[in-house]
């Protein structure tokens, strides 16, 4: 939904709106962090021979904490992983001032704005998470 279309809604559905996409992209968030405990846990087992099925019916019922203990007899502590190995990648354009030549005035360079996608690889966490996630429902256009 672009902004044109958001603005029509009334200030009071585009709220409730903005709050579903805040609340939706950090829902995201923590699912890919919960994802990528249990992917880090099943392969460990599997690791260790157990199968597939064995390795899910192993798992099932496991507390986070029970997770975390399973992955550090394994000699990994998921609080050290790499943040894009739990939270998974941030993708979203941003501008960036770049010398560029004008022909028609001279053969002078001249800064120029121009947009690229940049790759994030530690997003933030919780309400931090809520405030990056609104500073592109604020400006549309950088999503």
């Amino acid at each position: 939904m672009d902004a044109i279309a958001v603005s029509k809604l009334g200030k009071a559905s585009s709220s409730r709106l903005w709050l579903y996409l805040v609340n939706y992209f950090r829902w995201r968030s923590q699912d890919a962090h919960r994802n990528a405990l249990n992917a880090h846990c099943y392969w460990c087992l599997r690791r260790d021979g157990k199968s597939a099925t064995e390795a899910t019916s192993m798992m099932k019922g496991l507390s986070v904490a029970d997770k975390n203990e399973l992955l550090f007899q394994h000699g990994i502590n998921f609080n050290h992983l790499l943040n894009w190995q739990k939270r998974g990648v941030g993708m979203y354009w941003e501008e960036y001032e770049k010398q560029g030549f004008n022909p028609i005035i001279s053969c002078e360079t001249i800064p120029t704005l121009r947009r690229r996608i940049r790759q994030d690889l530690d997003l933030p966490m919780k309400d931090e998470y809520s405030k990056f996630i609104a500073k592109f429902l604020n400006n549309p256009g950088d999503f």
